[in-house]
Parts: structure tokens; sequence; C-alpha cells
């Protein structure tokens, strides 16, 4: 692939989320100069996609064009054997407008308490998608297994990781230090593909 990016470019990171953006700057080891779509003041566009990988690839593309930057996108969320696989692409919203994703946690709770399918099996995906402006576009898909726990447990991460404890593990991801998650999270093994492909 002729597409590689340089030390030190500046990227639009495709989202609104500080948390996001952090944790995108330190899997790319601060090698690039990360600016949010938030502080750019571009808007959240409709995700009309019915994958992770379409709306990844919808916000990457959108941000490039709007921004005249090169950018980084992240679509990821949560998927419950249980409930068909939802929140999924939905993981976000069912936070609703405040973001709150404690009500997000206890839905999954009432949703799973009322399901005949009584696994606590879940997965996380993420979905990383990198836009030049007016020009091409690249996506990768990681994923990490694990079950569900109530209470939330842990202060640390974001979303719904104080509910997931991955396969092989004790701990929720909201309990792990953020560098031990980071090593085995669904974003990490996205981006390990990205790193390979752009770097």
């Amino acid at each position: 692939m002729a597409l590689s990016l340089e030390p030190g470019t500046k990227i639009v990171v495709a989202t609104h989320n500080p948390g996001k953006v952090r944790e995108l700057g330190l899997l790319l080891e601060g090698r690039f100069n990360l600016v949010s779509a938030g502080e750019l003041g571009l808007p959240e566009p409709e995700e009309t996609e019915v994958s992770f990988v379409g709306n990844a690839l919808l916000k990457a593309r959108l941000a490039a064009d709007a921004s005249g930057l090169i950018a980084l996108s992240d679509d990821s969320g949560l998927s419950v054997t249980a409930l068909g696989g939802e929140p999924g692409i939905y993981s976000a919203r069912w936070a609703g407008p405040g973001k709150d994703f404690y009500e997000a946690m206890a839905k999954v709770e009432r949703r799973m308490d009322d399901s005949d399918d009584k696994s606590t099996h879940a997965w996380f995906t993420c979905a990383l998608a990198v836009a030049w402006p007016h020009g091409p576009a690249f996506v990768v898909e990681g994923r990490v297994d694990g079950h569900l726990t109530f209470p939330p447990r842990g202060l640390n991460g974001f979303g719904y990781d104080p509910i997931f404890v991955p396969e092989g593990h004790q701990m929720t991801f909201g309990e792990m230090d953020p560098k031990a998650k980071d090593d085995m999270s669904h974003r990490m093994r996205a981006f390990d593909q990205l790193k390979a492909a752009l770097f």
C-alpha cells in the first residue's frame, strides 16, 4: 500500500469525546499532532451505516473533507450475546444525549435480566478508519471477547469498561491499569493492523 503517515502529521480525530482522543493519543505513542473534531467545531455526523466499519469510514471521510486534514475515526461498541448483539453500533446512543454510561450499563443489565438467554458472554469491537481529504480511506477492525459482571467495578477507562471482564482475567477493564487494558483491547488489536499497514 502506498499510503503512509509521517510522524508529526496533524490528524483530526473524528470525535467529540475527550476520553477517546486521550486513548487514541496513547496508542499512537505521541507520534502525531492530534486535534479533535470537537475542537475544530466540526458537527457530529449522523451515524447512518449498519456496521462499525461503515460508521468509522463515514466519520473519517466527513472529518477529512470538512477539515482538509487527514482524519482518524474510531467506531466501537459492546455487543452482548444474550441481547442478540445489542447494543452494538448503538452503544453510545444507549447512554442517551447526556452520555450517561451508568444509565447505559443499567439498561444492559435490565435487558439481560429480561432475556431468556442467560449467557453473560459479550465482546467489544473497534473499527478504525483513516481518510485523506477528498482522497483514499483505509479501515481495520479488532475484537476482544469476555463476559459481563454487575454491579460496575472500577473507575478507569470509559463507556462500558466497568462491566466488561476480558477472557482469562478477573478484573474489569474499568479496574485495570490503562496500559494493561490497552495491551489487550479491541482498539489495540485494530491499531496493530493499522500500524502494520500505514506506519
